[in-house]
């Protein structure tokens, strides 16, 4: 089964102790053969927001296409690799100008990229296992 990315798909979602799981619904980034890399949505959207969270609001005019049933929050953070057969099915698709603001959210994030991007170029001759004595 392939998936494609901007998928809404329910998915048994691994909680971070590896242990057990809930069934939620997530976001398909992408799939590479039979591991599905996803990020996890969720009904309780608390008053405050993090920067790494999108809403996905019902009077958002592609709610509907998503097969959510309420008010849900993209967590980037809440990222898992599962196997396809985790997936039990397809609600619908996140519509292409939310899929663009989770993009930089995920890969900025998620990967650390803000601080990195914030430091000064390294300079390598500082470093002085390189250099002949």
């Amino acid at each position: 089964m392939r998936i494609e990315p901007g998928a809404v798909v329910l998915v048994n979602f691994p909680f971070t102790d590896l242990q057990s799981s809930k069934v939620r619904p997530a976001l398909v980034l992408t799939q590479k053969r039979d591991d599905v890399i996803i990020v996890g949505i969720f009904s309780k959207v608390p008053p405050y927001l993090q920067d790494s969270w999108i809403i996905i609001d019902e009077g958002d005019p592609g709610f509907k296409q998503t097969g959510l049933k309420k008010l849900s929050v993209i967590k980037t953070e809440k990222i898992a690799v599962v196997h396809q057969s985790l997936i039990r099915k397809e609600l619908g698709r996140l519509s292409p100008e939310l899929m663009q603001k989770v993009k930089p959210k995920y890969s900025v994030k998620l990967l650390g990229l803000t601080n990195l991007l914030l430091q000064p170029y390294p300079s390598f001759s500082n470093l002085h296992f390189f250099r002949n004595s």
